[in-house]
């Protein structure tokens, strides 16, 4: 058939098509407003994770912004994809389930199949900025006006977006404070043995000053003291340094690297006191024999108090880290019940049946007629 022919079938039958139209539309329009379950949504917004909140007992102990600037590629936020995977996790949704006691609610045959359930309803949004959106759709049984309480509903979006926003902060802090505790624990075994080292140092010093009767050291070898237990107590540092960091990063990334190049070159320098160079004016090795030994003496006991001053100030930071209860999650637009469903979608649907309507019942009577042609 040609188009014209097409367009004359249709002007033939319009009265007949516009009544088939207009009663599927008015079904489609009673079946959307009445029977089928409505959907609402309350959504959040968050900021993206600081790139401080992560690895806070390296930072910490590192006193310094190299290692936030590695993990997080130099920006002043860390990676928001980070927030979405810990959003969809299990225990994310096994915190908003037991908080709310929606096992039922959501038909499920224990907590992690409800949990299972409540996943597949949530809805995060991450945009380029790294501002998040998270939201979850909440919907009602058949013919909701019999059978659920849309201001109930309401209420519960609201409730389950602020519940999963609250999931995030309780497994951000449990992470913070589980990395604080165990930088704590290691920062407090090197206290303890620094401690012992240092008792040990001023008990050896304390007992040569009684037998030789305090000798004073010459300026020249005072200068070379101060400046060896300077590098010393840095390569002390150092080590402590690498052992935590054993724990938390891969042994071949950039930045371990940089810090087994410190160390190397530290005690470069430090060889070079010990046995001499032209760069210092003297070496221990050439120190008279008494005055080396209350050189070493000194030196250690310079060393290790140092280190003690270092370990004390990050243990003490470590044990604040791992007991505060600040909120982790900053949220840029709080959640709000919502004012209307977000589906279905009454006038879009509705014109949208209409469109199909007028095609299908079309398409019937053109082939209609054409059959009959045919016959």
């Amino acid at each position: 058939m040609s188009w014209h022919e097409i367009i004359n079938v249709i002007l033939m039958n319009w009265k007949r098509i516009f009544k088939i139209t207009l009663i599927f539309v008015v079904l489609l329009f009673l079946c959307l407003l009445f029977l089928v379950p409505v959907t609402f949504r309350a959504p959040v917004t968050i900021l993206p994770p600081e790139k401080n909140s992560q690895f806070s007992g390296l930072s910490a102990l590192l006193g310094s912004s190299e290692l936030n600037s590695i993990v997080s590629g130099g920006s002043s936020f860390g990676n928001p994809q980070l927030y979405g995977e810990i959003l969809k996790s299990r225990s994310a949704s096994l915190y908003v389930i037991q908080k709310l006691n929606l096992i039922k609610f959501l038909d499920g045959k224990n907590k992690y199949d409800a949990a299972e359930k409540l996943k597949k309803k949530l809805n995060i949004d991450i945009s380029k900025e790294g501002i998040i959106e998270l939201s979850v759709d909440v919907s009602s049984t058949f013919i909701p006006m019999v059978f659920d309480d849309e201001s109930k509903l309401k209420n519960l979006s609201a409730q389950i977006s602020n519940s999963f926003i609250e999931a995030l902060d309780r497994i951000n802090k449990d992470k913070n404070t589980t990395s604080a505790k165990s930088a704590r624990e290691y920062i407090g075994t090197q206290l303890i043995q620094t401690k012992v080292k240092l008792d040990s140092a001023e008990s050896a010093l304390l007992e040569f000053q009684k037998t030789n009767k305090a000798i004073s050291l010459p300026d020249q070898v005072s200068a070379a003291l101060r400046n060896a237990s300077e590098i010393k107590s840095e390569i002390m540092k150092t080590e402590i340094q690498i052992g935590l960091l054993n724990a938390n990063l891969v042994q071949d990334s950039k930045f371990y690297k940089s810090m087994e190049k410190k160390l190397e070159t530290l005690n470069l320098q430090y060889s070079k006191f010990e046995f001499g160079n032209k760069d210092y004016m003297l070496a221990f090795k050439d120190i008279p024999e008494l005055g080396r030994e209350l050189t070493s003496i000194l030196r250690e006991v310079k060393i290790q108090n140092e280190v003690y001053i270092f370990l004390q100030q990050q243990f003490y930071k470590e044990k604040i880290q791992e007991n505060r209860d600040m909120p982790t999650v900053q949220i840029l637009d709080e959640v709000v019940p919502p004012m209307k469903a977000s589906a279905p979608r009454l006038i879009y649907s509705t014109l949208v049946g209409l469109i199909i309507s007028l095609l299908l019942s079309s398409s019937v009577f053109v082939f209609k007629k054409r059959i009959y042609k045919k016959s």
